[in-house]
């Protein structure tokens, strides 16, 4: 397969925050900012691998700082390495008061997809190059973050022998 850049995966969303998307102090649910994560790296992956994919694991998921009514969030997403059949995806979230032009990044996050074959069972996908500072620096740590996924990935597999009903 022929390597991609990480670029060619790279998708974007601009929501507004309403009020049906807060909670009681005014601030957008965790759940809410965690399905829109969800939704835009899952579209990353699908450019990538051009092959159905499903969420394996949402690991790092940092709320650096809350997202008020009526300010915007923009989800970017990009594949940083491929293993195989799976992709990791690294999300920035950047609120904006749009009033005011105020911009933060609000929140970060990594993501594992697993692309499926026709028959609905994990597919190759190809290889991923970074070209940016930004997307070398990502890749470079990338198998890091895989091995610690899969010790925490065997630590819940542990809790949920220990504590399953």
């Amino acid at each position: 397969m022929k390597a991609k850049a990480c670029s060619e995966s790279r998708a974007i969303k601009t929501s507004l925050v309403l009020p049906p998307d807060t909670n009681n102090h005014g601030t957008l649910f965790g759940g809410k900012l965690l399905a829109h994560i969800d939704e835009v790296s899952s579209i990353a992956a699908l450019k990538h691998a051009r092959k159905h994919v499903v969420t394996a694991s949402m690991d790092s998921v940092d709320f650096l700082s809350p997202v008020t009514l009526g300010q915007t969030i923009t989800i970017e997403a990009f594949v940083t390495y491929a293993h195989r059949t799976s992709m990791e995806i690294f999300v920035k979230v950047i609120t904006e008061n749009v009033l005011t032009s105020e911009e933060r990044v609000c929140n970060t996050a990594f993501l594992t997809f697993v692309a499926l074959d026709e028959n609905g069972k994990p597919g190759l996908v190809p290889p991923v190059y970074p070209e940016t500072e930004q997307e070398k620096a990502l890749h470079e740590a990338a198998m890091e973050r895989a091995v610690q996924r899969k010790e925490r990935r065997n630590r819940s597999k542990e809790f949920a022998k220990k504590f399953g009903f």
